[in-house]
């Protein structure tokens, strides 16, 4: 079963994000910036990372816009 946009933790989030070669640019306060390409178009992603606590669900529809990565990609669906 997957978990949808619900239960995603920053740290689930950036080992995601390796598998699609973005790479950890900067942080600011406790927020990593990742930079990679993904189509052809340079992508710029904000996470917020609190410990182990998992995202908001708003938050992560938000991480996914900024990465460029379908959805579908993200949560596994056929």
């Amino acid at each position: 079963m997957t978990r949808g946009i619900f239960n995603w933790t920053a740290e689930d989030v950036v080992r995601f994000l390796k598998t699609y070669n973005f790479l950890h640019t900067h942080t600011r306060g406790s927020h990593m910036f990742y930079v990679g390409h993904y189509n052809g178009v340079q992508h710029q992603v904000c996470i917020p990372f609190h410990a182990s606590r998992s995202l908001d669900p708003r938050v992560f529809k938000s991480i996914i816009r900024q990465s460029g990565i379908s959805k579908k990609e993200w949560i596994g669906e056929d």
